[in-house]
């Protein structure tokens, strides 16, 4: 368990201080100059987020393109810096510390399935170099490495390992390959894992395998997850808690199967609204959906971002 923090979290109470990430009015800003002499121009793609997931916890972070919910995913591992805010893991302060020392103990403890199962695998490596390369970057033996890339490789389903070692990404479907970069992120036993849109560019038919494979994993290894997506139809499967992001804030933040069933902000409304209803008889009822588009986020409007809608 991580150790308890002190810092004041009264403004999001929330935020469980003993968590395993903790993130506390975090912000990610884009500065843009338009000249040379001019004042940087900065765009809020995070603004003032917080947050925490326990231990073996899934929380899903869920808003629709431009939301800030990829950026936030990001920061939380150190793949951005963040511009502001707080932000802890297991207890220990990284929102400022320097690669080199991430390098020596948080790097091997964080990892990142990407959406695109097409662009997230080098194109001339083989399975067994792609899953082999974070253990040489952490100083597994060669003996130990071969071990647990066979491992990796049963534990998401691609059996029998020796006929997926020597392929290629281009000789998989997309939902192999997708399985590649599942294996690529479990493979060294991370305590966090931040699953950024993993079956939004998957054929339909592939989708649930994965998540419920996904599922299986967490389940197995009690690491935490951060599951993003912008369909929230697919939180259900493995979340059991969630985060509705618009704008680059956290409009709403609860148990799961609460806040599906009564949410209280008109953006989860309108996200709960979009998801499809298979049932014919329902097919001419009106639907409530929000007019408009999202904010400048370099000139968001005062307030609540979802007023103007």
């Amino acid at each position: 368990m991580a150790a308890k923090l002190e810092g004041d979290f009264s403004d999001a109470p929330w935020i469980h201080g003993d968590s395993l990430v903790v993130a506390h009015r975090l912000r990610m800003w884009y500065s843009v100059k338009k000249g040379l002499f001019s004042k940087p121009i900065y765009v809020k793609a995070v603004d003032d987020v917080s947050l925490s997931v326990a231990r073996g916890e899934t929380l899903a972070v869920v808003g629709e393109s431009g939301s800030g919910k990829s950026t936030l995913g990001r920061t939380l591992i150190r793949l951005l810096a963040p511009t502001g805010g707080e932000l802890y893991f297991d207890g220990v302060d990284i929102a400022q510390q320097e690669e080199a020392e991430l390098r020596k103990w948080f790097r091997r403890r964080v990892s990142i399935v990407f959406q695109d199962p097409y662009s997230s695998l080098h194109p001339y490596h083989s399975v067994q170099f792609i899953l082999e390369e974070p253990l040489m970057i952490h100083g597994a033996p060669r003996e130990e490495r071969l071990e647990r890339v066979y491992k990796a490789l049963e534990e998401v389903k691609l059996t029998p390992p020796e006929d997926f070692l020597n392929k290629y990404p281009h000789m998989l479907s997309g939902g192999q390959r997708q399985r590649v970069a599942i294996a690529r992120a479990i493979i060294l036993n991370p305590d966090f894992v931040v699953a950024d849109e993993p079956v939004s560019m998957l054929d339909v038919s592939v989708r649930v395998e994965v998540l419920n494979l996904l599922k299986e994993v967490q389940q197995r290894r009690k690491a935490a997850f951060l599951y993003i997506t912008h369909d929230i139809s697919t939180a259900k499967y493995f979340s059991d808690n969630i985060a509705i992001m618009y704008a680059g804030k956290l409009v709403e933040y609860g148990p799961f199967r609460s806040v599906v069933r009564e949410p209280s902000h008109p953006y989860t409304q309108a996200l709960i609204e979009a998801i499809p209803d298979p049932d014919p008889k329902n097919r001419l009822r009106p639907r409530k959906v929000a007019p408009g588009e999202p904010p400048n986020l370099a000139n968001p409007p005062p307030g609540c971002r979802f007023a103007p809608r």
